[in-house]
Formats: C-alpha cells, structure tokens, sequence
C-alpha cells in the first residue's frame, strides 16, 4: 500500500488564504491581538469536566496545569523535581514521604492554602469511590495525614519510587472549604487552585476562559505569566482549526497535519514548530472478548493485524518529525520500558494473509474500527493496510470523549488511539492503563496484571525491570496491544508569540508572552 496525504489540510489552507485576503490586514490583526494581551487557542476535543481529576485527555491536563498546582513539580527541561506548594520532602522509609508546606499561598478566591487542602484532595481522589477518570494514578495512595497546619505525611500502600512525578504532573490540590461549599458540580463549573492563571469561565462544549492570577505565590515554578488572558476555545475538526488560524481569528494550534507545515511557514504571520513527545499511538484489541466474540479473541487473528501495519511507513511518512516506533507498549524512555523483552512484528501481508487462513478466515471478515485519531488520514492508512490483507474494517470516526466512553464500557473490538502516560516518564503510567485490570483493559491476563503491580510497587529497580520486562514479553507475545508510532506535536502560532514547546507535550502558556 502507498501513503499518500489528504487534501483535508489543503482545502482548509485555500480557505484560509483566501479569508485572510491581505497579508497587511493579517498584520493589523496579529498587532491589535497583541495589544488586547489575550492569548487566543483552540483544540479539536472538548473536554467534559474541567477539573483535571475527571478527565483523562491530554487536553484537560492541559488546561488543567495553567490553573493548578501541585505539592511537587517537573522542571520542563531537566525532568528534575522542584518545589512547588510544598518547599521540601523527606523519604521516611520507602512507603512514607513528609511534605512541609509553603506559607504565604493563595487559592484563587484568596482562601489560604494549609495542610487541610492537601488531606482533602488525595484522600478524596485516593478513595475508591471517588470516579477519577484515571483510578492508577492514585491507587497506590494508602492515606495522607495531617501533621502541621503547613505540614503532611504520605503513607502508601506498597512502595512507589515514581511517587514524586505522580504528585508532580497529576495530583493537583484542590480549596477544601470551597469545594465542600459548593459540590463537585459546582467546583467544575467554577474551579479554583493556586495556579499561575485563574480560570474566569467554563462552558466545557465550547470554551474556557483564564486571567492572570496576580496573587501566584513568590517563588512558585511555573512564574507570573507575561500574557494576561488566554482563551481556550474548542472546534470539531482540523479543517476548521487551521481556518481559524489562517484567518488570525486565534494565535495557536497544536497537532496540525503535518503536510501543511512548508504551506503556513510561506505566510508572513505564521510559523510552525515540530517536537516529539511521550505520546504513542496505539491499536487496541479485544481479546478479552469484552465486546462480543470477535475475531479479535483469536491469538492468530491478532497477529495477524500486527503483521497487516507499515509502522514504519506511518511514521516516516504520515507523522514525520522525527516519530519512531516503539517496540514494546511504552515509550521507549519509561523506567522499565524493555523493548528488547519485545515480540517483534515485522511488516508482512503475505503473514498477515497466512495468519488469518489458519484461524479460519481466509476470505477475512468485517470489523468496526473505531478511531479519534487526527488527521484522519493516519486511521485511514491503518484501515487501508487491513483492507489489503483482507480484514474489511469500517472506520467509525468518533470524538475523543466519545470513544474513550465507548472503550470504559467494553465496547470495541478494535480501536485507534493514543496515551501520553500524563507525561510520567516511567511504565506504571503506561501498561496498567491498558493492562492492569481496569475499564480499558481489553487483555484480562491475571499474571500481567500480577507483574504490573510487583513492578509498581517494589523499591528496589531490578526487580521492578525484572516484572516489566516479563510483562512486555507476555503482552507483545499475545499480541494484545499493538504500538503504532510515536506522536510529534505539530504547533503552528503567530509570528508575534514567543512560544516553546517541551518533549513532556504540556504547552505552557504561562511561559509564552508577545514579542
């Protein structure tokens, strides 16, 4: 099969030259932008609760980390840990961490920040009835305790060496008293947190709106933001996104088609950015038969589609960038990623053909594919390749939310994706999302889910590679989840914005100003 790009893009960049009309105008545009001092972007997936806690797109988290903070955080550049609302920690012994507070922060409503903020909100999302859309992130949490009005102890239930990033990238701390008073749903609608930014407006299908928050904390490591106001709006495609841009209606996009990037580079006001992320794109299938006896609950059908996929074509040619493939069902820098513990599979029709004619369907069969993925000529070229050795699948494009609901529910047999761990760069934020027992987890394979949590859960480094290693093997072996490429963010902003991109894929607009 030959690659070839889509002409989505291309339609949308002639629609947005031709709105753009003159290239004076687009600067008179970006100039008064400027001077308004609003940061305009847009996504392609709204997000169905603002609070970070109950959404697991990585645009919730996006949104979420100009907003909050929490006790710890990850330089952006060294992946070191910093202080953030708490100014020190001390390992007790392997399951206990003390956290001493920092004085003097403010919550948005400018409510005082103390211990009892930090108790409510792990204990709360450590719970297991508390319906966080990520319940592993958590579940290593036994309690936390307070020990000072500005002072903590963390007590795990086993030993969890990635503790810290954990604390640093998803356990942002929410304002007791407020969100008692108000309710969970009241809390979604009108959040507050002790971030750079505070969030002045949420309607979650079509909008967020962000102030700078001038009582930040001194010495907090994200800084007082150069930009006064961000609006974050949401669109339904990427046709309608680049238009928005190309008619300087917003400042910035991310995830643009790459094959656009030498057309917006050639416009006066425009620039584009390339950066590979933790982000792996991914086919799921169903084995477990969670979704009905499909082909997918035969081991040889499953190979068979890991053999039908150019994975390399897709990311040389499709994602570009620099995108690689990984081998084991991780990214490759993960503590415990072991691609070397991985089954390969090769690009191969005529075994993929093979494959299928020993497990009874040599004239293949017909199966949904569902897919959110973006552009959508990357789920395209993956249901081409199946087409071809005679897996008919029907591409059900859905949006993020959508799918995501489906999967929770055991609903697909074949599914397209991708997970970018939170940005935490180590296993346990990886496979036990896919694997560990969960709603996603379409492998229901009780000795992976038995090394997952000895790998999650020891102290000591040699036995935790020593489990995810096996587990990487098992997994590869049955050909229970397929990794397709590694994801390269494509920006595309105005000329007149100083932006940065990192490799963790957490745009930070509070470091972004004008030029």
């Amino acid at each position: 099969m030959t690659i070839k790009s889509g002409n989505i893009g291309r339609r949308a960049l002639g629609l947005g030259i031709a709105t753009t009309g003159g290239l004076a105008l687009g600067t008179r545009q970006a100039e008064a932008q400027r001077a308004s001092d609003t940061l305009r972007v847009v996504f392609r997936d709204a997000v169905p609760n603002i609070d970070p806690y109950f959404n697991s797109q990585r645009t919730g988290l996006i949104l979420g980390h100009q907003a909050w903070d929490g006790l710890v955080h990850r330089d952006p550049e060294t992946f070191r840990i910093v202080p953030a609302l708490a100014t020190e920690w001390r390992w007790i012994d392997t399951r206990t961490i003390d956290f001493t507070l920092r004085p003097g922060v403010k919550f948005h409503d400018g409510s005082d920040f103390t211990a009892d903020d930090v108790v409510y909100t792990i204990n709360t999302v450590a719970s297991p009835d508390s319906r966080v859309s990520t319940p592993s992130n958590y579940s290593w949490i036994d309690r936390v305790e307070k020990t000072g009005n500005l002072s903590v102890r963390l007590h795990m239930k086993v030993p969890t060496p990635a503790a810290l990033e954990y604390f640093a990238l998803v356990t942002p701390i929410w304002p007791k008293a407020y969100r008692e008073r108000v309710g969970a749903d009241g809390y979604s609608r009108a959040p507050i947190g002790t971030g750079p930014y505070r969030i002045t407006r949420v309607d979650s299908a079509s909008i967020v709106e962000y102030e700078r928050f001038d009582g930040y904390y001194q010495g907090g490591p994200k800084g007082r933001p150069a930009i006064r106001r961000i609006v974050a709006r949401f669109v339904t495609d990427a046709a309608t996104e680049l238009t928005e841009l190309l008619s300087q209606r917003v400042d910035w996009i991310w995830n643009m088609n790459p094959d656009q990037i030498a057309n917006v580079n050639r416009l006066p006001m425009l620039q584009t950015l390339q950066q590979e992320s933790m982000r792996v794109g991914y086919l799921t299938l169903d084995a477990a038969g969670r979704s009905g006896q499909t082909p997918m609950t035969n081991l040889k059908v499953r190979q068979a589609v890991c053999h039908a996929i150019d994975r390399k074509a897709m990311a040389e040619r499709l994602v570009t960038g620099g995108s690689r493939v990984p081998p084991a069902p991780c990214y490759p820098s993960q503590f415990g990623c072991d691609g070397a513990a991985a089954v390969e599979y090769d690009y191969n029709p005529a075994k993929a053909r093979q494959l299928l004619a020993e497990a009874g369907f040599p004239n293949g069969f017909d199966i949904e594919l569902t897919s959110y993925v973006q552009p959508r000529q990357w789920s395209e070229a993956v249901q081409s390749y199946l087409n071809a050795v005679g897996i008919r699948a029907r591409l059900n494009l859905l949006q993020v939310a959508a799918q995501i609901q489906r999967s929770q529910r055991g609903e697909l047999a074949l599914a397209m994706g991708s997970w970018g761990s939170y940005s935490i760069n180590d296993v346990s934020a990886f496979m036990p999302q896919w694997f560990g027992g969960g709603n996603e987890d379409y492998a229901r394979y009780a000795e992976v889910q038995r090394l997952l949590a000895e790998g999650g859960s020891s102290a000591d480094e040699n036995v935790r590679k020593r489990a995810y290693s096996a587990a990487i093997r098992r997994v590869t072996e049955q050909a229970y989840f397929l990794p397709l490429h590694t994801y390269v963010n494509t920006y595309a902003f105005s000329r007149q914005l100083d932006f940065k991109a990192f490799p963790d894929e957490l745009p930070r607009f509070y470091l972004a100003k004008w030029k």
